[in-house]
C-alpha cells in the first residue's frame, strides 16, 4: 500500500485554531468535530476543573507529547 504524507488541516469551530491531529467529538452536541485541546478542555470542564488549571494541564500535555 502506498503511503501519502498529506496532512488534513482543519479549523476548530470553538477556538478557531488550525489543527492536523485526530479531532475530538464535542460533548456539547456529540456531532461537532473540534481540536484535541478543546476536547480536553470540555472533558476537564465536565469534571469541574477551572479554566486556569485546564490550561496548565494542556500545557503539560504539549510539553510531554512534542516530537523530538
Amino acid at each position: 500500500m502506498k503511503s501519502t504524507n498529506i496532512l488534513d488541516i482543519r479549523k476548530c469551530p470553538l477556538c478557531g485554531k488550525a489543527y492536523s491531529a485526530h479531532p475530538a467529538l464535542s460533548r456539547q452536541d456529540n456531532e461537532t468535530l473540534i481540536c484535541p485541546d478543546c476536547g480536553t478542555r470540555e472533558a476537564l470542564q465536565s469534571i469541574g476543573i477551572k479554566a486556569d488549571e485546564q490550561e496548565q494541564i494542556i500545557n503539560t500535555i504539549h510539553r510531554h507529547t512534542e516530537s523530538v
